[in-house]
């Protein structure tokens, strides 16, 4: 059996799901392990609480796994679990990711899987499946009906600005200064060269931000989804015609779902500070994405 750690915000519970289905359309047993929400030390680690946002979508099913399945795979806990890992460690089943991608873990038929996933080769190939089962419930707010609809009219552009949390000193060491003023010139550049007439549709967590920087006619901020119904923000970005995402997992998926056929899809050159910027290894798995990097150079 192979077990899938589910944490995280939306965005990583998305790529922790898609693997699920990845798993499962290779014809593999799959379930997911979603005792990461109910662990209070777990979410004792993390700046916010989160919540299984994975069960806000409609006709989205998954399979968890009970406490004997998980530790059928990883083995007991304790001291004796550990010692016997050690002193065996062919028994040891429990995958970290370490590294951008890891297509060894598909050889895998008994594993405990634990990382983000955020790696667009994973499921790249099943992504018309997730398309169709990650689905949002229709939404009674007026303002989102109007602007899905207003999307349909225009060569709508979502752009994604994530500053709030990035900017604590927490998260900027690691996440700060990859999405700079010049990536966002030169993806309004890229868009404008090759759609006519566009239309941006701005989205952040800094909406004050946005309306200081962003005042011409050819803007729209959208800043009434608010607390539970943030989610919905995800849904317009995948209603636009194409997409400029900002290094963040949210935006990652607005551009997923985006079922356009010739979508430009735009992502900065890194998505961690940690990272080193490999623009032929970047383009291998991130395939017919447009890749900028701080200096607003493309890759």
């Amino acid at each position: 059996m192979i077990i899938i750690r589910v944490m995280g915000g939306l965005g990583n519970q998305m790529q922790q799901y898609a693997l699920y289905e990845k798993f499962r359309s290779a014809g593999k047993e799959t379930k997911l392990d979603v005792s990461w929400f109910e662990d209070a030390s777990m979410q004792e680690k993390v700046l916010a609480r989160r919540s299984l946002e994975l069960n806000q979508f409609e006709h989205l099913q998954y399979e968890s796994c009970s406490p004997a399945e998980k530790e059928s795979v990883l083995g007991r806990n304790g001291f004796a679990g550990k010692l016997e890992r050690k002193l065996f460690p062919s028994k040891n089943k429990h995958f970290y990711e370490s590294g951008i991608y890891h297509p060894e873990i598909f050889e895998k038929t008994d594993a405990y899987l634990e990382g983000h996933w955020a790696c667009e080769k994973y499921y790249h190939d099943i992504m018309p499946l997730l398309q169709e089962k990650i689905r949002f419930p229709n939404s009674q707010n007026i303002l989102n009906i109007k602007t899905k609809k207003q999307m349909e009219t225009e060569n709508s552009v979502s752009i994604h600005i994530r500053r709030g949390d990035y900017l604590d000193p927490e998260n900027a060491a690691m996440f700060g200064g990859i999405c700079t003023g010049d990536y966002y010139k030169a993806a309004e550049k890229y868009i404008r060269d090759h759609v006519p007439d566009p239309h941006f549709y701005l989205f952040s967590d800094d909406t004050a931000y946005l309306r200081a920087n962003y005042t011409g006619t050819e803007y729209t901020v959208v800043d009434w989804n608010k607390d539970s119904d943030s989610f919905y923000d995800m849904e317009l970005m995948s209603c636009c015609r194409h997409n400029i995402c900002a290094n963040s997992t949210f935006s990652f998926w607005g551009a997923r779902l985006n079922k356009t056929e010739g979508k430009i899809v735009i992502r900065p050159a890194k998505h961690k500070n940690s990272q080193e910027i490999n623009p032929r290894m970047m383009h291998e798995l991130w395939e017919n994405w447009v890749i900028i990097d701080g200096d607003g150079r493309i890759v």
